[in-house]
Formats: structure tokens, C-alpha cells, sequence
């Protein structure tokens, strides 16, 4: 596995900042994200219904730049997490994680023994289809590969402690919709509910060393977000960056 830039980046200090991609599933997607300066894409399974094969075409296509490739899998079963490593994804992000077994499932499903239990297959497309040193391949997917935990329930904050001192877990990433929804708040980001839970969160991260993560759609609120203490931040997806931009130069070309 190539060097994973989003990790080193975070064991530097520094704020990864990248975008989700659920709409766009073309071969230019990866690189047009990378000249636009992002140090990351997470495609994502969850919401848009793409298959593994899918998912392989966009990693792939993303592989000639040094952008961090990750996977939103739809949920926390062995055979998508461990597919979608094995065409290459960089690391992964896991929706609705609750409890502390839950995060030892996701390590053990994505990590090669002894870590994990995550099938031998090598000479394939996570190992650009190279020759090598089994144990050596597997020490270093081990080590580069990134695990970003979903907190986004009211369950996944109470259990947030426990979930942050899973070793193998990276990022602990707050699922802002989804998580106001379980607290029976939807979309009150200022409610003083949504505002503890992702305290708690942002403390858990500090106490056991995780990175807070969290997507935003301004840049003024990924200002308000890295203040608070996240780490790593994804800049909106791209149905809505477009819609945006697009809406923007035609209501600017109107007024004209």
C-alpha cells in the first residue's frame, strides 16, 4: 500500500481537509478533487447505492495522485469492509458505530493478522498487483491503513469512551444529521443535546489520541470547527459543491 498521506498528515499536526463524493462516479472524479487542492475523498456506499466494482473504478483512477482514497461501506459486515481494501481503498469510514465490540469488529475485519483477521490475497489491486514480501505488505496495510468510526447516535455517544480506546481506530467522526435525528432533534445543531454529545465526542478524541472528524459546508463553519478541536474535515460532497457553484454564477449572470 503507498504511503497514506491523510495519516501522516495527522500524526504531523496538520488538518487534513478533503470531500465526499456521492454522486460523481466518473474516472476524472479523484483527480479533479486532488488540483483542486484536497488531501482526501471518501466515496461513499452508504447512501448511493454503488457497487464494489463501482468503487474499484474510483479508487483506481484516484491511485495516480497522492489523494488519500477512502470508502464509506455501508455498514459493519466483514465482506464490505474487506472488499472494498482489497481494490485499493486507503482506509474506511463506518456509519453508526455504538459500541465498543462493534469498533474490535471493524479493526479485526480491515487488519491482517495478528492485528486483524482480514483475508490473505496479494498481487492484486490494494498491492498494485506487485511482487513482495507477504509479511512486509501486510505490516505496512496494517499500519497505513485509516479507520474512521461514524459516532451518530445517541448509543454511539453514550459508548464514545470505549469506542476511542479501540486500538486500530483513527477517527472518531461525528454524523451530524444522523445524530441529531437519534437524539430527537433533527437538524438542531444548537440544541444544548447536540452541542454535549459532540463535546463528549471531541473529549474522547483527546483522551485516547483519535482525531475528531466532521464534514462542513462553509468555510466560515470549518473555521468554527477546527477551533473546537476537529482534526480532520470534509469540505461538503460533490452533488451539493456543484449545485452551489452552478446556482451562484447563474442567479450572479441573472442579476446582470
Amino acid at each position: 500500500m503507498n504511503q497514506n498521506r491523510v495519516k501522516q498528515m495527522l500524526a504531523a499536526g496538520k488538518v487534513p481537509l478533503g470531500t465526499m463524493i456521492m454522486e460523481f462516479n466518473t474516472t476524472g472524479i479523484g483527480r479533479i478533487a486532488a488540483e483542486a487542492g484536497a488531501d482526501f475523498v471518501i466515496y461513499d456506499q452508504e447512501h448511493t447505492g454503488w457497487s464494489v466494482e463501482t468503487i474499484r473504478m474510483l479508487v483506481a483512477t484516484s491511485r495516480s495522485t497522492d489523494l488519500g482514497a477512502f470508502v464509506r461501506v455501508p455498514a459493519t459486515q466483514y465482506h464490505l469492509i474487506a472488499r472494498v481494501l482489497d481494490v485499493g481503498a486507503q482506509g474506511l469510514m463506518i456509519p453508526m458505530v455504538e459500541t465498543e465490540e462493534q469498533a474490535r469488529l471493524v479493526v479485526q475485519s480491515a487488519k491482517y493478522p495478528p492485528v486483524g483477521r482480514r483475508g490473505a490475497g496479494f498481487g492484486l489491486a490494494h498491492d498494485d498487483y506487485q511482487d513482495g514480501d507477504i509479511l512486509e505488505k501486510m505490516r505496512t496495510a496494517n499500519e497505513q491503513g485509516l479507520l474512521i468510526a461514524q459516532i451518530e447516535t445517541a448509543q454511539g455517544v453514550e459508548n464514545v469512551d470505549a469506542i476511542a480506546a479501540v486500538e486500530g481506530i483513527d477517527v472518531l467522526w461525528i454524523g451530524h444529521f444522523d445524530l441529531t435525528n437519534s437524539l430527537g432533534i433533527p437538524g438542531q445543531f444548537e440544541h444544548p443535546d447536540y452541542l454535549r454529545s459532540v463535546e463528549a465526542v471531541l473529549a474522547a478524541c483527546e483522551r485516547h489520541g483519535k482525531a475528531a472528524g466532521i464534514m462542513v459546508h462553509s468555510v466560515e463553519s470549518g473555521r468554527e470547527h477546527r477551533a473546537q478541536g476537529f482534526r480532520i474535515l470534509a469540505y461538503w460532497g460533490d452533488a451539493w459543491v456543484y449545485k452551489n457553484a452552478l446556482r451562484e454564477g447563474l442567479t450572479g449572470l441573472r442579476a446582470e
